[in-house]
């Protein structure tokens, strides 16, 4: 779902979250913010996973869980998916992807591929603020 249909319908402006790193701790951070802060006060709300972060969704590759989840067992990809289960959009970098010899199929349910025109939907839309960890 792109920004634009969902401001259609909601007066709030959205958030891009640009995630680069595979750092559990840094990750768990954005995806909070994300999930917490920006969705569930009803922000259409995007987290791009690029450069490291593509390997956050791998569900060949056991997540850490981080220390505020570490209590109740969250994992970085429990966290994901909590997140799309909600309504927010995972974006997967493409390009990253290739070059970590990754597919659709290694990632976790739910996980859009970003092909050019699905991250400019949410860059380039006016009413969309970008937000990197």
């Amino acid at each position: 779902m792109t920004p634009l249909t969902v401001n259609a319908q909601e007066e709030k402006p959205g958030l891009f979250i640009n995630l680069t790193t595979d750092d559990t701790w840094a990750a768990a951070k954005a995806i909070m913010f994300a999930h917490e802060k920006s969705l569930k006060n009803g922000h259409p709300t995007a987290i791009w996973l690029n450069v490291r972060g593509v390997y956050l969704a791998d569900k060949k590759r056991p997540s850490n869980v981080p220390g505020l989840m570490a209590e109740s067992g969250t994992s970085i990809q429990d966290m994901l998916t909590n997140f799309m289960a909600d309504g927010g959009t995972v974006i997967m970098c493409s390009a990253c992807s290739q070059a970590a010899g990754l597919t659709k199929d290694d990632y976790i349910d739910g996980v859009e591929m970003g092909t050019y025109p699905v991250v400019e939907s949410w860059l380039f839309d006016p009413t969309v603020k970008t937000l990197s960890w």
